[in-house]
């Protein structure tokens, strides 16, 4: 299923995404996502409503270097174990929503990645097994640095952390295998002709997502809607105001975003 957030006439509601892209719709639930999914009857064209980020979350996780053709092209060893770091919860946007570049950076780059978003359960302390049932789905996200504050300081906070820099959405998907999705991104001003700076594959990942999701468990609790970003693969590059970032994973969709100044 795909669980989406949005804004429509009378006010927020989650709802089920159905259909193909031939005409999406969105049917209301009145209960979370995790929960059992009770429609309300309400539905929508998909064109007709505003996606939101899909889920709430109280933190989001980001994973460094778990790509090795990324660790190298930054200059990094491949990490003996995962390399974990925070994004605040007010970086994260939604579908749409501009990614705002602050003054205080002089480049600022792209990461397209799967995100992990765990379910009613939560996780603590769990094995891989434990793992794999604490995933509720899955969705994407665009970790977006400041990579020149990220070279000079010495912890990742400030490069990661600007509001706006966590693009998540545009729905969430359950059920879906993710061991070897193609992960696409494109930057462009012309959505005619964008050019494609990203292309991976999640089975290129260092560490896999029950991986993950097993080790940040015995770090800090997981509660339910909280995100783990996987890692990127190698092509980040700089954007810049006017560009829109379109990321896309094989199964989920596409998740766009356009990039404004802040000055």
């Amino acid at each position: 299923m795909r669980f989406a957030r949005f804004v429509h006439a009378g006010g927020v509601s989650f709802g089920v995404v159905e259909g193909d892209a031939s005409g999406l719709t969105v049917a209301e639930i009145s209960s979370l996502p995790f929960e059992e999914v009770r429609f309300t009857g309400q539905r929508w064209a998909l064109a007709d409503v505003r996606l939101l980020a899909p889920i709430f979350s109280s933190k989001v996780i980001g994973v460094g270097r778990n790509y090795a053709d990324h660790a190298a092209e930054l200059g990094n060893e491949v990490p003996k174990e995962p390399l974990i770091f925070i994004k605040p919860s007010t970086s994260v946007i939604g579908p749409n929503d501009a990614i705002r570049l602050p003054p205080q950076s002089q480049r600022v780059e792209e990461e397209a990645e799967l995100a992990v978003v765990i379910g009613a359960t939560g996780a603590r302390r769990v094995d891989r097994a434990g793992a794999e049932k604490a995933i509720f789905g899955y969705t994407i996200g665009n970790d977006v640095t400041a990579r020149d504050l990220q070279r000079s300081d010495p912890q990742w906070t400030r490069a990661k952390g600007f509001d706006s820099f966590c693009p998540i959405g545009p729905w969430i998907v359950t059920g879906l295998d993710v061991s070897d999705l193609e992960i696409r991104c494109e930057v462009g001003r012309d959505p005619e002709a964008m050019e494609v700076r990203q292309i991976g594959r999640t089975k290129d990942m260092v560490f896999d997502v029950p991986t993950l999701v097993s080790y940040v468990s015995h770090v800090m609790t997981l509660l339910p809607g909280d995100i783990i970003l996987t890692g990127t693969p190698a092509g980040v590059s700089e954007i810049t105001s006017g560009d829109t970032v379109s990321v896309s994973i094989q199964g989920i969709g596409e998740l766009r975003n356009p990039v404004v100044s802040l000055d």
